[in-house]
């Protein structure tokens, strides 16, 4: 049982994946980012990459977890054609000579039972996923 509005599940799920970035070295240039109709999660960078992160979340009761397909999978087609675009207007409007990438952080968090911080279970960073 999942606890928690899924706007909720998301926000915690894109400040683990801020602090996720930092301690592995990125530096973040933006979070939900706009362009139109189009968003992207976080903009970070290294010293030779320029990565558009997609965060996706999902929390479950104990034990539930292994049971359930990974986050990414929610990363359709779509999904990937929107947040192409952004990154596209991005690199318009911030130039910069870093090799631009597509990622996707999946994070996996446990639903407390008394309704605060969830805990991670597992975070897993998919460098070029798309």
């Amino acid at each position: 049982m999942r606890t928690g509005s899924a706007r909720e599940i998301g926000d915690w799920g894109e400040r683990y994946a801020v602090h996720y970035l930092r301690r592995h070295g990125y530096t973040v240039k933006e979070r939900n980012y706009r362009a139109g109709h189009w968003e992207i999660d976080i903009v970070a960078s290294t010293f030779r990459t320029i990565a558009f992160v997609e965060v996706k979340t999902r929390s479950y009761a104990p034990g539930e977890a292994g049971q359930c397909p990974p986050p990414g999978h929610a990363v359709n087609a779509e999904k990937q054609r929107c947040t192409r675009r952004a990154a596209r207007q991005y690199l318009y409007e911030h130039p910069t000579r870093k090799q631009p990438r597509m990622d996707v952080l999946e994070i996996w968090l446990e639903a407390s039972a008394d309704g605060r911080r969830p805990r991670v279970l597992r975070i897993r960073h998919l460098t070029g996923a798309y």
